[in-house]
């Protein structure tokens, strides 16, 4: 479960780093507190969380069993332990 936890994250991280990017590449200060403002920072926030919200709409559309599967929990046979399987 932390996997798709720390891809969230990592893809919520992706504007800010496109960003910081750009403003390394033109040489505008990229720890100066004027590079920053609260409005560039606001649409970064809401494009990282439009960005989010499709991942995490892909994530849960495109993951997963078909609907109409069955699943068949581990269990031992024979003494062997047989791992669960989707049928």
């Amino acid at each position: 479960m932390i996997r798709p936890i720390l891809t969230e994250i990592g893809i919520f991280l992706v504007p800010f780093a496109v960003y910081a990017l750009f403003l390394a590449a033109t040489r505008s200060g990229l720890f100066v507190q004027s590079s920053w403002p609260i409005t560039i920072v606001a649409r970064l926030t809401l494009a990282a969380l439009v960005l989010v919200i499709a991942g995490l709409i892909g994530f849960a559309h495109f993951s997963g069993a078909a609907p109409d599967s069955t699943y068949v929990p581990a269990h031992v046979e024979n003494g062997k332990l047989v791992p669960g399987v989707e049928r």
